[in-house]
């Protein structure tokens, strides 16, 4: 018989254990509580024994007494879990929950599974707006150097060999200074790029709340710092969760292009996630097959391509409808928000 029970600070370790990705750690909900959002992380006990468990996010609506459930990066949802969402959302009055899962659907095209999850079966819809992408790139770290440096593209060898010359530093730098160095980058590509980010208080609350460490039992973040002529040039933030490397967040300076920092950071994360004996790196998003070159992210997605990745497609997203009529309402006030901001610009 399954146990389904309210995960307490005793069962962190045991938590971590079962679950697959840095926005389902301990660790995040950690982060996210400090930000003033409820989390509720649910444990399935057999025999004593915790066997899986998720982590989801709770959100007011502004000015209603309702709320939206988020659940990003968890396994595939069963039958049991969505009983319990449901009970869920019925005590905290959501109107939906979203669901997007953690589960590869394909690698560079080709499907992983001739059988393609049913989710219609299970009562859930595509999400009306899915607030993570549905792809990334992932780089098998169980290759050589010289082989990742072999399969990567000719222009990014190139452009490390470049830095290298120019005696660009890179160093892992995890001290508060480094920190604001992250932040003016951040804050100058933002407004160079014409893309939304966080808050200063986001990003300096996970910079307070994940350790610095080599302890792949929690959610870790390692800062690393490319430097030329004194100047730090590019920033590049890591987690390492179990045994993937991930890069969530990065930021560059215009000064001296010419001597292609960013290429050698990304390299040496890379060389950072093969020392800590990491099997992948999850480059934490991507566009779609056919990226259009115009579109403001392209950029961001040529960078990683360019290193030699493989290319995922998730399942998706979904919503786990609770509330019918104030569900389509919700989603025609989402439309019309998103329409004004866009004018906005």
């Amino acid at each position: 018989m399954i146990d389904v029970r309210t995960i307490d600070p005793s069962d962190r370790l045991a938590f971590n254990a079962v679950t697959h990705h840095p926005l389902q750690s301990y660790e995040w909900g950690e982060f996210r509580e400090k930000t003033g959002v409820k989390v509720i992380r649910k444990g399935f006990f057999e025999k004593g024994k915790l066997t899986s468990a998720f982590q989801m996010t709770i959100h007011a609506i502004p000015k209603t007494p309702y709320t939206i459930g988020y659940l990003p990066k968890a396994d595939l949802p069963t039958e049991e879990v969505l009983s319990e969402l449901k009970k869920i959302g019925k005590e905290e009055r959501c109107i939906f929950i979203q669901l997007e899962p953690n589960s590869i659907q394909s690698v560079n095209g080709k499907s992983l599974d001739a059988n393609p999850w049913e989710y219609t079966k299970l009562g859930l819809k595509q999400a009306a707006h899915p607030l993570f992408t549905k792809y990334t790139f992932m780089l098998d770290l169980t290759q050589t150097e010289e082989d990742i440096l072999k399969n990567m593209h000719q222009k990014s060898r190139y452009n490390i060999r470049v830095a290298q010359k120019h005696t660009v530093q890179i160093k892992e730098d995890n001290t508060d200074q480094a920190f604001e160095e992250y932040w003016k980058l951040t804050e100058e590509t933002t407004k160079r790029q014409k893309f939304y980010a966080h808050a200063k208080q986001y990003h300096l609350l996970q910079w307070q709340t994940f350790h610095h460490t080599t302890n792949t039992e929690e959610l870790t973040s390692h800062l690393m710092t490319a430097t030329y002529d004194n100047k730090v040039l590019t920033t590049l933030l890591f987690f390492v969760y179990h045994d993937t490397l991930y890069y969530p967040y990065g930021a560059s300076s215009n000064d001296h292009r010419n001597v292609m920092h960013s290429n050698l950071a990304m390299w040496e994360g890379i060389r950072l996630g093969k020392k800590l004996g990491l099997k992948k790196f999850d480059m934490w998003g991507a566009m779609g097959p056919t990226p259009d070159p115009k579109d403001p992210w392209f950029g961001f997605h040529n960078f990683k391509e360019k290193f030699g990745p493989d290319h995922i497609a998730f399942v998706g997203s979904f919503d786990l409808v609770l509330n019918p009529l104030l569900y389509h309402s919700y989603k025609m006030a989402d439309k019309l928000r998103w329409l004004y901001l866009k004018t906005k610009k």
